[in-house]
């Protein structure tokens, strides 16, 4: 493995946080249960089929309390259940300590990667070309690993923060007025570096905000049959060219292919980081060396 020098400082101190939360004072039952000096090697294993993702996070759990990373399968990669994921070795009571940790990474990421991936690929059977993106609907203090999850598994991050791009919502538009009128503000003062997104609540805004000179246009919480009518008032004002259009709200992967159909070009789902099932790991001792010598894992220190 790389090592932690390879993410990013900030990424670093997360899964420090990470590793104190759990940690406290000190494993009590390590202290009291497993002899000093003990030296383990541990096997990380899917229980179940997926996209694997945290991997370099949980590497860097065990890295930063002193073990190190034998061998591991690349984030992104396909997993089967029963095969192994990584192996890890160091101090017994270190490898005991990180292992919640690393498999929380593990387990979270993994399941982000995986219903990303289910989701792309249901949608581009019917639709090629659809981008399947994600939410700021995150866990706090978890955005960088949610996004970095749905990246892994084939997904678009959507925006990472708000300074991203120009997304005027419903709410900005109640204060405004307008659609237009929000879009006008906008565009007065923003970067050309930046682009300009209005979120709309019918086929009629959606027109209005191409109209307006937005950029992209998000139609929130569509039904499929909404979302063509949108696009053939676009059609047939000479606009549809000139936008990028979004779905967004409710969309799951039961329906997402039905939403594909319709010819959007982008679907942005919150359901990948708020609802994705966690896939399953677990983490098993597999040798102990004490005292010189090896012994089975089952043998007693």
């Amino acid at each position: 493995m790389r090592g932690h020098a390879a993410l990013p400082p900030h990424v670093v101190e997360k899964v420090r946080e990470a590793l104190a939360e759990d940690l406290g004072l000190g494993d009590i039952t390590s202290e009291l249960v497993v002899p000093e000096g003990a030296w383990a090697v541990a096997e990380i294993r899917a229980k179940e089929e997926g996209v694997l993702a945290g991997v370099e996070e949980a590497c860097l759990a065990f890295e930063l309390l002193g073990c190190r990373t034998l061998e591991a399968k690349r984030d992104g990669s396909r997993v089967k259940p029963g095969e192994v994921v990584m192996r890890v070795e160091g101090p017994a009571k270190a490898v005991l300590a990180a292992e919640r940790t690393a498999l929380n990474f593990l387990m979270r990421m993994s399941g982000i990667a995986t219903a990303t991936a289910e989701m792309v690929e249901l949608a581009r059977a019917v639709n090629p070309r659809v981008r399947v993106a994600a939410t700021r609907k995150t866990a706090p203090g978890m955005r960088y690993f949610d996004k970095k999850a749905v990246a892994l598994g084939g997904g678009d991050t959507h925006r990472l923060r708000l300074d991203d791009c120009v997304l005027i919502k419903d709410n900005h538009i109640a204060i405004v007025g307008s659609v237009a009128e929000a879009v006008r503000r906008a565009r007065e003062a923003v970067s050309f570096t930046k682009k300009i997104e209005v979120e709309v609540s019918t086929p009629e805004e959606a027109l209005e905000a191409a109209r307006a000179g937005a950029d992209i246009v998000m139609l929130d919480n569509f039904s499929p049959e909404e979302v063509r009518r949108a696009l053939e008032l676009l059609e047939d004002a000479g606009l549809r060219s000139k936008v990028v259009v979004e779905a967004s709200g409710r969309i799951r992967p039961e329906n997402v292919a039905d939403y594909a159909r319709t010819g959007v070009d982008v679907i942005s789902s919150g359901y990948l980081t708020h609802s994705a099932p966690a896939l399953d790991f677990s983490m098993d001792v597999v040798n102990v060396r004490s005292m010189g010598h090896d012994t089975g894992a089952q043998e007693a220190l």
